[in-house]
């Protein structure tokens, strides 16, 4: 009797100085969190239908003109996130492929963050909640409806009624909430299925766009692709499917509105909180879409418009003044830079690098390798700000100077002025093609002033 009346007094303390140490502000605690703010389907072209996003994050911090996906396809993209890997060192390929590799959340989380995920984790992920989460709301596989979705609330499946994108939203502003009574810092991945298929707009949009001007670029339902793979030899796109995708491209856009809003709600709340100058925030899509260039209406390509995505970060301490930055950034760098700021050694397997060494001005890659797998055929592609040089297993090689060629119209593989070119470049994309892990660019001069790492007893 005497044992169990001090065991029950000893779990009656714990848990009261459990919920005292839930509501500790963050004493010596100077890591920051990390907001990544992660969009499914997104164009590098459409951030004008987000002025509260840009005017938050884009105009306040630092906008990357040359920001891409590694593999435009929806799961390998983002695992490339989750892990700072290339698709040809993370194994995960297509959209069915489980991933098997360590990611930041699980690191984070054993040295002391307070971890979060609100929407699309992995097509390959079934919606379960997993164990490196402190808080979880997701759905099953890569899709889900828009209007009164399923979701998997920290263990519970249950309909939400409503629209998807203010229900994520407010579970965003919940774990915020929950987040700004920890002793620790906190990583949120806010995934929205928006703009990704069907696109539903919130019912409150459905009038707006309705004078929407249609996307004709000139390599819209290209006229001649008998130069390109024979992948791409489809048929020209019927005035039917013109129709079809320009009304997609319009939900896509009233999508994103909606979004929009939804952030505007999430950044007065950590401004609230006093959460958002302590704040890495990372805007970014998991991959881009055709809207009928070079007749597709679809991405797996390496075609800009599948691969150039709305890349920014936000973060004062670093990024003082905003400012455009025009090399190349990439999926695979915001692991590597997330490590660093959170005063963690890089893994030397990671293929990114940390863009703190942007901040500074320092020394950065020159080159990106684009990677693809079918259905549209295995592929691998070399980007340089300027040049685009691509291999297809069994089938023609493409060469594109962005410059003078920005649309894609053709294939310039064959033009004489680029021989040279193309030769240094098929040489560079071999060397990429075996790359297993790069050691990260720093400036060595950049000494972060952090707190010790924390790691639990397990």
């Amino acid at each position: 009797m005497y044992n169990r009346r001090i065991f029950s007094i000893l779990v009656l303390v714990g848990i009261l100085f459990s919920q005292s140490c839930a509501t500790l502000p963050r004493i010596n605690e100077t890591r920051p969190n990390f907001l990544i703010i992660l969009t499914d389907d997104q164009r590098y072209d459409t951030m004008d239908y987000m002025p509260a996003t840009v005017a938050t994050i884009f105009d306040q911090g630092v906008t990357f003109t040359h920001g891409y996906d590694t593999t435009p396809l929806c799961c390998p993209a983002r695992a490339s996130i989750l892990t700072g890997m290339y698709a040809h060192n993370t194994g995960v390929q297509t959209n069915t492929d489980r991933l098997n590799k360590t990611t930041f959340f699980y690191d984070l989380h054993q040295n002391g963050y307070y971890t979060g995920l609100v929407g699309k984790y992995l097509n390959s992920w079934h919606g379960e909640t997993r164990p490196e989460f402190d808080f979880w709301v997701s759905f099953f596989r890569g899709e889900s409806a828009y209007i009164d979705p399923r979701l998997n609330n920290n263990g519970n499946w249950s309909t939400h009624k409503g629209y998807i994108t203010d229900i994520l939203g407010d579970y965003v502003i919940q774990f915020l909430d929950q987040a700004a009574k920890q002793p620790r810092p906190f990583v949120l991945l806010f995934a929205p299925n928006a703009p990704h298929q069907p696109a539903t707009p919130d019912p409150a949009d459905e009038n707006k766009l309705t004078d929407l001007a249609p996307w004709r670029p000139p390599s819209f339902n290209e006229a001649d692709v008998s130069a390109k793979p024979e992948w791409l030899q489809s048929k020209l796109l019927s005035p039917q499917d013109i129709a079809l995708d320009d009304a997609f491209r319009r939900d896509q856009l009233l999508t994103l509105m909606s979004l929009d809003r939804a952030d505007a709600r999430i950044f007065d709340e950590m401004k609230k909180n006093g959460q958002l100058d302590n704040t890495v925030i990372i805007f970014l899509s998991d991959n881009a879409l055709l809207w009928g260039e070079h007749r597709m209406t679809s991405k797996n390509s390496l075609y800009e418009e599948a691969v150039h995505v709305p890349f920014a970060i936000r973060y004062p301490p670093l990024i003082p003044k905003p400012y455009v930055d025009n090399r190349l950034v990439a999926n695979i760098d915001i692991a590597p830079t997330l490590y660093q700021l959170a005063g963690l050694p890089i893994p030397s397997n990671m293929d990114g690098q940390s863009m703190v060494n942007l901040f500074d001005g320092g020394p950065w890659r020159n080159a990106l390798l684009l990677e693809g797998w079918p259905p549209r055929g295995v592929y691998s592609a070399i980007h340089t700000e300027r040049y685009v040089y691509s291999e297809t297993t069994g089938d023609k090689s493409e060469f594109y100077d962005l410059q003078t060629n920005p649309y894609e119209l053709g294939n310039q593989i064959d033009d004489p002025q680029y021989q040279t070119i193309i030769q240094q470049l098929k040489g560079q994309l071999h060397q990429l093609e075996k790359q297993k892990g790069a050691p990260p660019v720093m400036d060595p001069s950049w000494v972060p002033t952090l707190s010790p790492t924390i790691v639990p007893t397990p």
